[in-house]
């Protein structure tokens, strides 16, 4: 690894932090530079996951007041996550570099539009939303939960606006339906960065540069939160997101 990776991976980390503080996002700013450091596509994906892993333990951990009334409701939905992340990973693992390749464009395309429309998203549901304590599992939701944890165990950009889509859609308040979303991205994080280390497909040192660099970006987004306009720092995830998804086509479809 040359210093201007060094230094490409902590720059990429740090603003991967930060904006995962402020606004969500980061990973349109780690994924590529894990890839442009010259990783192969899965492993670049496999230590991005293993990067953002701490990240979703503490999120989890800090919403344990709101799912501990749950209790044994959680159940399933820890299930759903724990098989729908450990198929993502293995999925990635079988398909390889060459398929994982061809697809980081359309990832990338999907994760940007569903940044891009989450507020309007998050209105939509708002309106419909209701309260109904502990809203019954049914085949279809748990379904619509695997689901989410197979694109969340495979790629994971965007998987929180989905299951804060599903959770919301089910009935469940919106603080609810965020302590939810920390607690299963930390079991799907857990259980496909557990498959991506088994496999051998981490690359120990670029992820370190790229932790501490991220540790430092959420430290400095969390001291920003509340000077920088969100509407900016949107504007700059949705440029970012577009401006690589159109790289990663022409460099996929054109060259």
């Amino acid at each position: 690894m040359s210093a201007t990776d060094i230094l490409l991976l902590a720059l990429a980390g740090f603003a991967a932090g930060g904006m995962n503080a402020l606004a969500g996002g980061g990973t349109f700013f780690s994924f590529p530079a894990l890839l442009a450091s010259g990783l192969p596509p899965v492993t670049a994906n496999a230590t991005n996951a293993v990067a953002l892993w701490p990240a979703s333990l503490a999120g989890a951990w800090a919403a344990r007041g709101s799912l501990r009334p749950l209790g044994r409701y959680l159940l399933p939905l820890l299930l759903a996550g724990l098989a729908g992340g450990l198929l993502g990973g293995l999925l990635l693992l079988a398909g390889g570099d060459e398929i994982f390749r061809h697809l980081i464009p359309w990832l990338l395309l999907a994760a940007t539009a569903l940044f891009a429309a989450s507020p309007w998203l998050s209105r939509a549901l708002a309106a419909r939303r209701r309260d109904t304590g502990r809203p019954p599992h049914g085949p279809l939701s748990l379904g619509a939960h695997v689901g989410v944890s197979v694109y969340g165990g495979y790629f994971g950009a965007g998987m929180g606006i989905l299951q804060l889509a599903a959770f919301s859609i089910e009935g469940h308040p919106l603080a609810r339906a965020n302590a939810l979303k920390n607690l299963i991205s930390a079991v799907i994080y857990s259980v496909a960065s557990l498959t991506f280390i088994f496999a051998g497909r981490v690359s120990w040192a670029e992820l370190l540069v790229l932790l501490a660099g991220a540790t430092a970006g959420g430290y400095a987004g969390g001291a920003l939160g509340e000077k920088l306009p969100p509407r900016l720092l949107r504007a700059l995830v949705i440029g970012v997101g577009g401006g690589m998804t159109l790289y990663y086509f022409w460099a996929t479809y054109a060259r």
